[in-house]
């Protein structure tokens, strides 16, 4: 009987179970964590807080009920420390060994650690999964004010919902404008406004440099002679891909897991998805392509080879003090950003050298018209 082995219980290893399932019912399918194994989705941890929600409200199907429902083999708390490709084995932490014929690395993605000084950089809090979230949630609980480094995507949707509980929170980032990687600036200063109304302090263009205890609070020293002072402070400065399995078994690793467009890494026997997987060249850290990859590649376990498609998949920011949709153009295309702004919002169009729309930025009530303009997006991959 073929054997599916799946790493990761996040939301690629799970979607990919359930796609599978659904196209096989026989194959042996062993999935392993060194989590617990529940199912929750990821995206709700950054607005979790406004929605008074604990880590165990966020838990949608325990860990118990995913395996019966996969009729699959559940290995929770099980740390797997490295893959021998060459004779399909992979090796935990207490030393068992279990052998596969496909295997799947979705291991996703860890924090970035900001490079500080100072006696206190081990009290600074991420989150980036359900564990984090329950430590962060039991944390903030009573306190007032929240340094928070780092102005991207996360960084912002965090600011928002902690300005929306009360929070006072001041962001710190060397960028010169919020989400600098995906908006153009214009819209990027009508969010960074929208938040500042909310509550928000903002310290841009400032790099930390360190972060001391000071009795029941921290001290954040800046570059530019700013001092903040908070009850708790965050880190959202970004994610990298978790590729350390991918290396032990000898695959071929950029800024992800190298996979073609059927999720396969340079070991015929080995796929990746999700965050830790880098796809045909382009790594992407949204649900949506997760989703996309989790489908084609059930299909490919299941007989069916089929290749990944890409087609305009849009990102709502989860900011309701300036909500905003995102198609951000591919990275390797130039082109210019054509902004319209409206009483009730801006659009911002990028179009390439053919003068063919390749992304947008849409805010406020624009953002109705993601639907019509994601129609004039090719796919990404041509």
């Amino acid at each position: 009987m073929n054997h599916i082995m799946i790493i990761g219980t996040g939301l690629a290893g799970y979607m990919l179970a359930r796609e599978f399932r659904a196209l096989d019912q026989n194959a042996r399918l062993t999935i392993i964590t060194a989590r617990e194994g529940d199912f929750y989705s990821k995206p709700q941890l950054s607005t979790a807080l406004s929605m008074k929600r604990s880590a165990e409200d966020l838990v949608t199907i325990p860990a118990s009920e995913m395996a019966e429902k996969l009729h699959a083999t559940l290995l929770t708390h099980t740390v797997v420390t490295d893959v021998d490709a060459k004779n399909r084995l992979v090796h935990t932490q207490n030393g068992e060994k279990f052998s596969y014929d496909k295997l799947v690395i979705a291991t996703g993605s860890e924090v970035i650690k900001p490079p500080l000084a100072g006696n206190a950089v081990a009290d600074i809090l991420s989150v980036n999964d359900l564990e984090d979230y329950a430590v962060f949630r039991n944390v903030v609980q009573g306190k007032h004010t929240i340094a928070l480094l780092g102005a991207g995507l996360v960084g912002c949707e965090f600011a928002n919902d902690l300005s929306n509980v009360g929070y006072d929170v001041t962001v710190i980032a060397p960028a010169e404008y919020p989400i600098d990687r995906l908006l153009p600036k214009v819209i990027a200063t009508e969010l960074q406004q929208a938040l500042a109304a909310n509550g928000v302090t903002w310290h841009l263009s400032t790099m930390p440099l360190s972060v001391e205890k000071n009795g029941e609070q921290y001290i954040v020293r800046c570059d530019n002679a700013v001092t903040v002072v908070a009850d708790v402070v965050m880190s959202a400065i970004g994610i990298v891909p978790m590729t350390t399995l991918a290396e032990s078994a000898g695959l071929r690793v950029k800024r992800g897991i190298l996979v073609n467009r059927h999720l396969q890494t340079s070991d015929p026997h080995i796929y990746s998805l999700g965050d830790c997987a880098e796809v045909n060249g382009v790594l992407l850290f949204f649900t949506a392509p997760l989703l996309k990859c989790a489908k084609a590649l059930a299909k490919t376990l299941a007989g069916e080879n089929t290749p990944v498609e890409y087609p305009c998949m849009p990102v709502a920011l989860k900011t309701p003090a300036c909500p905003i949709v995102v198609q951000t153009p591919p990275q390797d295309i130039d082109g210019d950003w054509q902004v319209t702004k409206e009483e009730d919002g801006m659009r911002a169009l990028f179009y390439d050298g053919n003068r063919k729309l390749r992304g947008f930025v849409l805010s406020g009530k624009r953002v109705q018209e993601r639907t019509a303009l994601q129609k004039e997006i090719p796919p990404l991959f041509e």
